[in-house]
């Protein structure tokens, strides 16, 4: 495989990731087609449109690398996927379709099933993450973009974590005592991984569930502000798994390293 031109591409991403925005918003103002999938998770027509969007500029960008998306089936059989891009089209589906605003659109670049860069997209709050390498991770808002490097007004004993339900699991509630967490805040879709690396929130922490298409990203863009992704036990998270799912996670910000 030739070189990949990691920071290159994806700041030729950027503008593709913000017209799949609006046309996502628009697409929803003048009324969404929706089905139910297989797995029971609801897809509109929004996801499928932005999902042709983002595809087809990979393809145009990195032809060599395979691409594995929620909405698609090309190459989620393959087998030994070391180096490849993982696209979640429209993350927090529910939220999309019933006019509420933490939906994402995500894109994550997979090298030796490692996250070596991430852009994601929340087109309802107007608010564009990516990085591409150690150090380089950053926030795009409106013309202004913000090198995401930890927050001057740490208060460890202030310790805030975002979480998926309001109804926290008896082993997140121990691992939130051990890290002295002393309040969370529900978040749906990969923003919650955005606001870490921005230190708006300290940390996450999440049981085996979804799939790699809704972490990577996001893995990419906190690991790159110089915080970690680990599951339960510490370790490493790696992509390309054979059923692409996710183990249990926990996110922290370089804050509370």
């Amino acid at each position: 495989m030739t070189k990949i031109k990691i920071k290159e591409n994806i700041e030729n991403l950027i503008e593709t990731f913000l017209s799949a925005g609006e046309i996502s918003i628009n697409l929803r103002k003048s009324g969404l087609t929706k089905e139910i999938k297989s797995d029971n998770t609801p897809v509109s027509n929004g996801d499928l449109e932005v999902n042709r969007i983002i595809i087809k500029r990979l393809k145009e960008l990195t032809p060599e690398i395979p691409i594995v998306s929620e909405e698609t089936s090309e190459n989620k059989s393959t087998k030994d996927l070391k180096n490849f891009w993982l696209v979640d089209p429209i993350d927090g589906t529910y939220d999309y379709i019933n006019n509420l605003d933490e939906f994402t659109i995500n894109a994550g670049l997979i090298l030796n099933r490692k996250p070596a860069a991430g852009i994601i997209y929340a087109p309802a709050k107007k608010r564009l993450f990516f990085s591409f390498g150690d150090g380089q991770a950053f926030e795009k808002n409106n013309k202004k973009i913000t090198k995401l490097e930890g927050s001057k007004n740490f208060n460890k004993n202030q310790i805030k974590f975002v979480s998926y339900s309001n109804e926290i699991k008896p082993d997140i509630v121990e691992i939130h005592k051990k890290l002295n967490v002393k309040n969370y805040t529900k978040m749906k879709s990969s923003l919650k991984f955005c606001v870490v690396a921005a230190c708006e929130y300290d940390g996450y922490v999440a049981e085996p569930r979804a799939y790699e298409w809704d972490i990577a990203a996001g893995h990419a863009i906190l690991e790159h502000s110089g915080g970690t992704v680990t599951d339960f036990e510490g370790n490493e998270i790696l992509y390309g798994k054979k059923d692409l799912k996710n183990p249990s996670i926990i996110l922290k910000n370089k804050n509370i390293l």
